[in-house]
């Protein structure tokens, strides 16, 4: 049984399909937001919708018992919860690993949408965690 098959039995097939809605269109806009974190006049912006997106990820994933994508908005909230206080831009590493984190929620987005029987493996480059958030 895959993993969308499950959520089908677990739940409302009305409150799965609107968490797969949701999901998809916040994973569609990380990647700009992201990329725009490298520019002053949207850091403060972007770093606060980021932070959203990925609090909401972790409460969704949450509900429906989804612990790989828990824990991967788990750190990416935390993240964010300290770049939010930065005045920006973001560093180059930091942007390349949020990328690294919205091509992670892609792959998972794909696992569940495509019935996988497992969530696919976790990028362990991920967890390395820049050391500087901030342009210098």
């Amino acid at each position: 049984m895959g993993l969308y098959s499950q959520l089908e039995l677990d739940f409302d097939i009305d409150i799965v399909d609107d968490f797969i809605n949701h999901y998809s269109i916040m994973c569609e806009n990380m990647e700009p937001l992201i990329i725009n974190l490298s520019k002053s006049e949207y850091y403060e912006d972007n770093i606060k919708e980021l932070f959203r997106i990925f609090h909401n990820l972790k409460s969704a994933g949450s509900f429906l018992k989804l612990d790989p994508i828990v824990k991967l908005a788990s750190l990416c909230e935390d993240v964010t919860e300290e770049a939010r206080v930065l005045k920006g831009p973001a560093s180059e590493a930091f942007v390349d690993w949020l990328l690294l984190v919205s091509d992670q929620f892609n792959i998972y987005r794909k696992d569940v949408e495509h019935d996988a029987e497992y969530f696919s493996l976790f990028n362990p480059l991920i967890i390395k965690v820049p050391l500087t958030l901030e342009v210098s």
